[in-house]
């Protein structure tokens, strides 16, 4: 037997053992070449790839370059079945060195056409458009002639690039290049000017398509309506279904489907709804009947669009029909309650869940461990992770992740600690995604000695520090004043990558791999709006239009964010004029303007009280699709009252409500303020009632009207306002209650001050002892020395007790808590107590369009919703 047999078939016999596998195909080099060769080198190729031996890899190319025995048909055939089995493989960094170092050994003997398009498809996957245009010219060096799949692979790849009047030119040359266009390649193009918004070109596409010859099929058409429907055109979306029937093609699930998931992602529910209804009922018409998939879609369609009860109503039909629900579809549900922050009820379906049989997976717990952490219950979050364990499901790193940006939110790095510390006790090992956001807690709370132990200990796990860590640590400088060793080390990082934090001053220099550094850590997009940010808020806004150029001169493109950020700069400085043009260059460019866009740009109008102008630009945003929210409508409020005009605040706030926006307590307090002003206060008194019902009982909105009354002199409504305050255990330390007790006494009110004293006393308040000093005085005038003498010994035991607080080293806060949840309190308990607005009716709007200040104050109010926000 040849021996070059033998030794391939030892090879294929030892492919389980990379290192031996090796050895073996060196020994097959040293012989004459046999039959067998190809054999053996496409074989040796796959094992090196398998065990991930990337020098053994290279060697190997650089062997069979240099071999000068092997003849030429035996040599080229076999490095290019090598390349080719590197670049399917994902390999494209070493492929195309690989295939550069083939083409300067034989430039007088290109590869097929096949290899490029196997090089080309790999660079893809990679993201290295760079590296895909240099193939394409060296196919035209080479002189191969592109086939149409490589034109295809082409023109897909500038379609999801952005580029397709690239596309389309390259499309267009096809028949110049001998390669004519075929159905797939109408396909790609018409997918790709859909998904840039652009679905009548797609359809113009479509047309030219047939008169060429070639006959659309359903993914074209599916592709057509999908896009109609989420651009809103829903007649075009039904006369292409009709032409789908025309032509033959009968509209299948998949068109039904790809109409009800477009128009939901769009938020058109309602047009959703009317397609999902006609195929439950209109069955003899030959439409399709709706699936599993179908009913999943709607009811996220409901839950995305917050239309909870048409959901829950959904998902009872779905629980009724077996065939018709599945994990996902309890995904969807608990999504849905989740988002709509009814917590208890997802609590309750995660339990129902169990109790029919359909286990929840690690993704349902995510989900509510989502919710728990937003909403503060901590507790609960992390006793959740052990109801995961006892039923089956490890958290992964979703679920840690999830609970440490949860305490890391709020500040609390010890626990957060804990949660790290606790996911690799479980086996579970923290990502780098997972280590950033501890990180960032660290950088927010100015722990920096920590952040950097935190950094050596990603360093040992083999983490290395990438462009999203030093993204953090510049945003933490930033944060604390330290804008230009920030910019020091974006500059730096261009050179020496994640080597420029060495210009900290401390050991980080030490955790750098000099070899990847540069290739990991050049400042991107994210890095230059930091440091544009920090120098617009410090007002150094010549140095931020630098950065912005020099980010532009490095061949990083704006988003709306960077521009965001000078529209806002400007508004806040009042130079409007400057504003709008770089509005004019953010449009220019092809960036969207967002809420932030338009927020910052009524924010400068109103300055200038420009209320005609700021409507418009309200109207403008609901012409673009984007809806208002209650910072948009605060800033109108704010305009309004400022400019004297707080009369026309009501129907500002009706059309809040009207359209969802809840007002928050900024809007309430601009009204209030403005209204007391104006010396009417039976209209604030009517604002505060209703911003109770939508907002809760919130000490903010107490302590706001309880002073404006006692700066109006209202002593005796005041006085309620404050007892109140104390029955609901509010922290006082803002109410201007001293000044209560001097108006009281001065009235002639004494009695009432004592009330107030007493009660403040009994509730265990600490409060400053100088407030006893106006009811001392008014007991004194009145002859009441005993209760006189009384109160004075009360205040110097109070100054005493501070002087001892302060000699310990303890601040003393001046105001004691009523109630409050204590640590490890339950969460779910103090949440079913929780009171914030939930029954807001329509009564409000009514109360809303009979004007302020006329009847008395709002009366019975209305019932509070059974869920329990």
């Amino acid at each position: 037997m040849d021996p070059t047999a033998k030794l391939t078939k030892a090879l294929l016999f030892n492919a389980s053992e990379p290192k031996v596998a090796w050895q073996l195909f060196k020994r097959i080099l040293s012989l004459p070449a046999g039959e067998h060769f190809p054999v053996a080198v496409d074989t040796i190729t796959r094992i090196l790839i398998r065990a991930k031996m990337m020098n053994e890899l290279d060697e190997l190319h650089q062997r069979l370059l240099q071999h000068s025995t092997l003849p030429l048909h035996i040599l080229h055939p076999c490095l290019t079945s090598s390349i080719a089995v590197s670049a399917n493989s994902g390999l494209s960094g070493n492929t195309l060195s690989h295939f550069k170092a083939f083409r300067s050994r034989f430039p007088d003997n290109p590869p097929s056409v096949h290899l490029y398009n196997c090089l080309v498809r790999s660079c893809i996957k990679a993201g290295s458009g760079d590296h895909v245009a240099w193939l394409y010219k060296d196919m035209k060096v080479a002189g191969i002639a592109p086939e149409t799949y490589t034109i295809n692979i082409l023109i897909g790849f500038l379609c999801d690039s952005g580029r397709l009047e690239e596309a389309y030119q390259l499309f267009d040359k096809m028949p110049d290049k001998g390669c004519k266009p075929n159905e797939f390649t109408y396909g790609i193009l018409v997918r790709g000017y859909c998904r840039a918004g652009d679905s009548c070109r797609g359809l113009q596409l479509l047309s030219e398509m047939k008169s060429r010859g070639f006959a659309p099929n359903k993914v074209v058409y599916n592709t057509l309506i999908s896009a109609f429907c989420k651009e809103g055109k829903n007649d075009d979306a039904e006369k292409l279904v009709e032409r789908m029937k025309e032509e033959g093609l009968c509209p299948d699930i998949v068109t039904f489907n790809s109409r009800i998931s477009a128009l939901c992602d769009a938020g058109k529910t309602l047009e959703a709804c009317r397609i999902f209804r006609d195929m439950q009922i209109d069955k003899d018409l030959g439409l399709p009947t709706p699936t599993i998939i179908t009913y999943n879609l709607m009811l996220k369609g409901f839950c995305k669009g917050g239309q909870l009860k048409d959901a829950e109503s959904l998902f009872e039909i779905m629980k009724s029909d077996s065939s018709l629900l599945n994990i996902e579809s309890y995904n969807i549900w608990l999504s849905g309650l989740i988002r709509n922050r009814r917590i208890l009820e997802a609590r309750l379906v995660l339990k129902e869940m169990i109790d029919i049989g359909i286990k929840p997976n690690v993704y349902s717990y995510n989900i509510v461990m989502d919710g728990l952490c937003k909403n503060g219950m901590l507790s609960d979050a992390r006793a959740l992770t052990s109801v995961m364990t006892s039923n089956g499901i490890l958290p992964d790193a979703v679920t840690y992740s999830t609970l440490l940006n949860g305490f890391c939110s709020r500040g609390k790095v010890l626990q957060a600690n804990s949660v790290l510390h606790n996911m690799m006790q479980s086996g579970c090992f923290p990502t780098p995604y997972t280590c950033n956001i501890l990180l960032h807690s660290l950088w927010k709370e100015d722990k920096t000695s920590e952040a950097e132990k935190l950094l050596q200990k990603m360093h040992e796990r083999g983490y290395g520090v990438d462009t999203v860590t030093c993204n953090i640590i510049l945003d933490g400088l930033c944060n604390h004043g330290k804008l230009d060793k920030a910019i020091e080390i974006v500059n730096d990082m261009w050179t020496h990558g994640s080597a420029a934090l060495g210009n900290l001053g401390n050991s980080f220099i030490g955790l750098i791999d000099d070899r990847d550094s540069v290739k990991k850590c050049v400042p991107d997009l994210i890095s230059y709006s930091i440091i544009i940010s920090g120098l617009c808020k410090a007002d150094r806004v010549d140095e931020a239009k630098r950065k912005f150029l020099e980010m532009m001169g490095k061949h990083l493109q704006p988003d709306s964010a960077i521009y965001d950020t000078f529209i806002r700069c400007f508004c806040k400085e009042g130079k409007l004029s400057a504003a709008f043009r770089v509005l004019k260059d953010m449009e220019k460019r092809g960036c969207s303007k967002t809420i932030h866009t338009f927020n910052s740009l009524i924010l400068g109008l109103g300055r200038k009280n420009q209320i005609f102008e700021m409507h418009g630009l309200i109207d403008e945003m609901s012409e673009k699709g984007i809806s208002p929210d209650v910072y948009t409508y605060n800033n109108l409020l704010s305009c309004l009252c400022e400019g004297g005009r707080a009369k026309d605040a009501p129907l500002v706030l009706e059309e809040m409500l009207q359209k969802g926006i809840s007002p928050n307590i900024s809007s309430f307090r601009t009204l209030i303020t403005a209204f007391c002003k104006a010396t009417d206060i039976n209209a604030a008194h009517e604002v505060f009632e209703i911003s109770l019902d939508v907002c809760g009982h919130k000490e903010a909105l107490y302590s706001l009207m309880f002073n404006e009354l006692v700066s109006g002199g209202l002593v005796a409504e005041a006085g309620e306002l404050f007892e109140s305050a104390l029955d609901r255990s509010f922290d006082v330390s803002n109410f201007l209650y001293k000044d209560l007790f001097e108006r009281l006494c001065k009235d002639d009110k004494l009695e009432d001050a004592k009330a107030l004293l007493n009660k403040l006393i009994e509730k265990g308040y600490g409060f400053d002892p100088a407030g006893l000093m106006p009811v001392i005085e008014g007991l004194r005038k009145r002859g009441n020395t005993g209760e006189a003498e009384e109160l004075s010994e009360r205040m110097m035991e109070m100054i005493s007790e501070d002087n001892v607080e302060n000699r310990n080293g303890q601040h003393r806060m001046g105001f004691m808590f009523g109630s409050r949840n204590k640590d490890g309190a339950n969460d779910w308990q103090s949440l079913i107590q929780r009171d914030d607005g939930s029954g807001v009716t329509l009564k409000v709007l009514k109360r809303l369009q009979k004007g302020w200040g006329r009847g008395s104050l709002l009366g019975k109010r209305p019932q509070e919703d059974a869920s329990i926000f």
